[in-house]
């Protein structure tokens, strides 16, 4: 059920307020503040009333205020549905015309044929010649109950697909008023307005009485907990092993896969489902939450799956024809025009989700990974493994394909007739495609003389991480990781065409075995917050809870070795969040963990510039001294510089990499004082006061120079992959190691099935005894700097059950 707790009139000096029992008794037993003594208020000003005043779900009012602003209007919005449900037409009666309405005998000329022209036969065939009378084509279709049945289900699903579009445009309707009347945005305005600015009106709308949503202030972080309350579970679920499905390959290694089916599918399996966990509410029920249960609850989710994946198994006909026929319309013109497009690389799903932070929203995420694609691509352009038999051959591959190639192009510019000739423009065409694709395998020379370490660094800048997994250290490991999260287009296609066949058998052998984890995972990470109900822990990004001790959380956090978030996904969270809203103030553990990083900065700092004015820096290692990264640092006291790109600024900020002193007496500054001594700098930066628009106030200075919060991130995350580094190096040395955990979280005394005993999380699908990361990585392998340094593991106590809390 929808949890009741806003209602929202016109704005006037004076407001009358009532019970929200009084106004919706019914609603208000499922509040989200069960168990508080204050209720939401209920505004409702006598008489007068909008047409967005009655609005019960606020996940969904909150998700469309983004959406609506995400997707440039209501305008935009309409033409986007109308396109969209115009397109299917289209494909379906396309297809329908090609397959019985075509007269393929005539159209390839193997037989004569005139029905549009009197007289004698004519030579030249037209495309009326080739189709079909408007009569003949309808019986043929009816002749079919095969393609009848299609055409009925296809029907019914647009009619399905217009009422939801319908049901979408009244609410989007009701949001674009809320714009004009509350936030005081009109449509025409709406492009020039950041999504910041919204949210801050938001915030005041709600402040000033306009908007009751809970007793408590409403934060930027409850914002972000609406809307992205099913997304921080996903992000937590890959980051805890059980995202994305994985498979053992025959030749060895592993693969992992999550196409948009398979994503639909665990969206409905968790979330919004008929028989999902969730069901599309703000709360978890109660049973989830019950250790006891959590065998029957396991039992009723594997069965959930099964009857999932027999239903997907049903449908991949339909579904498998549905994308064939998408796929070609969509990229036959793209490969006629450049057959090269299919061998670019885009960020594939598993990088959205892997790299995403908590609270991140989708056109933050999208933003920092477009300044990470070309770094990223030329790290994998120079890191490529040497394949010198692979090189030869593609080009001698390219030549053989060419000079046919080139022969028929001339011909064509001499006599156009020759395209005339049968077979001679589909042989251009493959020819074209064979010398494109074998080119492909040829190393760039341009990109082979750049250090892949710089590339490395300057991807994680943008990315801020580099997800670690077990194999061989160096070069090597780092490639292939970076290779996953940024896929050919042409891999991305063949996994979008095979996805109606491969998720039936990920949802059997993947997920249904992982059903107790799943409900483990669920019952341990997930917290009732007053006000918004439950959402997963790891949003909260709380030190204490979820803090890693090797990310400058050690002395701080309280987390077991099972309630820790990998890759140091909490702390990078925390500080991206507290930049991108400088207004927001982070709980007391959160906030003595960002102090505790700014002095440890300011201690790296000066023992860099002490160690600078000792001795003259090695090659290779920024310093203090006049160089082109001070200019570039000393470019930003410019007031109009303070605008430029942050592109700009870290691609001179990176111009060599960051790498730590030969000394490694006790007594030399650590491998991270060179970032830290940018990090102090900029920091001074964005305390000038000519670096900040008139008018601003300091709490405002990151808001109004968000490249430079971006800049400031982007060193925080290489200052703490360096920290990170350094805790690895100091364990290796000298800390013993203990044995890992044999299940990732405890669970009550109980007997359970054969099938319940088994180990947990298999994180490449052959191994039952590994966790999903390697049971917390034991074997960690180092990707950022090469040095093959090996992680130990700690011996914890397993966690108790998570409470919520605030």
């Amino acid at each position: 059920m929808d949890s009741p707790g806003l209602r929202i009139g016109p704005l006037i000096p004076e407001q009358d307020y009532e019970r929200l029992e009084d106004g919706d008794p019914e609603g208000s037993q499922d509040s989200p503040l069960h168990g508080e003594e204050q209720q939401p208020l209920l505004h409702v000003p006598e008489g007068l009333r909008g047409s967005w005043h009655h609005i019960q779900n606020l996940d969904s009012f909150f998700t469309k205020i983004y959406s609506y602003h995400q997707r440039n209007g209501f305008t935009c919005i309409l033409l986007e549905d109308v396109f969209q449900l115009g397109q299917f037409i289209f494909i379906v009666t396309f297809t329908t015309f090609l397959l019985r309405c075509v007269d393929y005998s005539v159209l390839f000329a193997n037989q004569p044929s005139n029905r549009t022209r009197p007289g004698p036969l004519h030579s030249k065939v037209t495309l009326s010649d080739a189709v079909l009378p408007s009569s003949q084509c309808a019986q043929r279709i009816c002749s079919s109950p095969l393609l009848v049945f299609l055409l009925i289900l296809a029907a019914a699903f647009w009619l399905f697909q217009l009422l939801r579009s319908v049901c979408n445009l009244f609410s989007y309707w009701d949001i674009q008023v809320f714009y004009r009347e509350a936030l005081h945005i009109p449509p025409e305005e709406l492009s020039s307005v950041p999504w910041a600015e919204v949210q801050s009106r938001l915030l005041a709308l709600q402040r000033s009485g306009g908007l009751c949503v809970q007793p408590r202030p409403l934060t930027e972080l409850d914002v972000h907990h609406r809307i992205l309350r099913y997304t921080n579970y996903q992000v937590a679920l890959a980051n805890k092993g059980l995202l994305p499905a994985r498979a053992a390959l025959p030749w060895g290694g592993g693969a992992a896969f999550l196409s948009r089916g398979l994503a639909l599918n665990v969206d409905l399996l968790l979330f919004r489902g008929p028989f999902s966990l969730f069901r599309g509410g703000w709360e978890l029920p109660d049973a989830y939450k019950r250790g006891d249960r959590r065998a029957a609850l396991a039992a009723r989710w594997r069965r959930t799956v099964l009857l999932l994946a027999a239903a997907n198994l049903a449908l991949s006909p339909l579904v498998l024809a549905w994308q064939v026929l998408h796929a070609f319309y969509s990229h036959a013109e793209l490969l006629r025009r450049e057959p090269g497009a299919l061998g670019t690389r885009r960020w594939s799903r598993l990088a959205r989700l892997q790299l995403r932070h908590f609270n991140e929203l989708p056109h933050e995420l999208r933003a920092r990974l477009a300044r990470a694609y070309r770094p990223a691509a030329a790290f994998l352009r120079a890191a490529a493994p040497p394949a010198p038999l692979l090189a030869l051959l593609a080009r001698q591959l390219v030549f053989f394909a060419g000079a046919p190639l080139a022969a028929l192009l001339v011909l064509t510019v001499y006599d156009e007739d020759v395209l005339a000739v049968e077979h001679v423009l589909t042989a251009m065409t493959a020819l074209g495609i064979a010398a494109t694709v074998a080119r492909s395998f040829i190393p760039d020379e341009q990109g082979q003389g750049r250090s892949p370490q710089l590339l490395l660094q300057a991807a994680l800048a943008h990315m801020h991480y580099l997800p670690e997994e077990t194999g061989p250290a160096g070069r090597t490991s780092s490639y292939r990781q970076m290779a996953r999260l940024l896929q050919y287009r042409a891999v991305s296609l063949v996994e979008e065409l095979l996805s109606p066949v491969l998720t039936p058998l990920f949802l059997l052998f993947w997920f249904r075995p992982r059903a107790l984890e799943i409900i483990d995972f669920f019952r341990h990470f997930t917290v009732d917050v007053a006000g918004v109900g439950d959402i997963c822990s790891f949003a909260l990004m709380d030190v204490k809870r979820h803090g890693h001790p090797q990310w400058l959380s050690e002395g701080q956090t309280e987390a077991s070795l099972s309630q820790r978030a990998e890759d140091g996904k909490t702390e990078l969270s925390l500080m991206r969040f507290s930049l991108v809203h400088p207004q927001w103030r982070p709980p007391g553990h959160s906030s003595k963990f960002l102090g505790h990083l700014r002095g440890r900065v300011q201690q790296d700092a000066a023992a860099w510039g002490a160690s600078s004015l000792r001795s003259p820096p090695a090659p290779g290692i920024l310093s203090t001294s006049p160089s082109p990264l001070t200019s570039s640092l000393l470019l930003f006291c410019d007031p109009l510089s303070c605008r430029s790109q942050p592109e700009a600024f870290l691609a001179n900020l990176l111009v060599q990499p960051l790498r730590p002193p030969q000394d490694l007496s006790p007594t030399a500054p650590c491998p991270a004082a060179a970032t830290a001594s940018l990090l102090a700098s900029l920091s001074r930066i964005t305390q000038d006061s000519s670096c900040v628009s008139p008018g601003g106030t300091g709490g405002q200075k990151l808001a109004q120079l968000p490249e430079l919060a971006s800049a400031e991130m982007s060193l925080h995350a290489i200052y703490l992959h360096q920290l990170h580094q350094q805790q690895q190096q100091q364990e290796l040395w000298g800390e013993a190691s203990a044995s890992p955990l044999s299940r990732p979280w405890p669970s009550p005394p109980q007997t359970l099935s054969p099938d319940e005993e088994k180990p947990c999380w298999s994180s490449d699908g052959s191994s039952p005894a590994s966790s999903p990361r390697q049971q917390w990585r034991a074997q960690r392998t180092q990707s950022l700097f090469p040095g093959g340094l090996q992680e130990p593991t700690d011996t914890q106590k397993e966690p108790g059950q998570a409470t919520g809390t605030d």
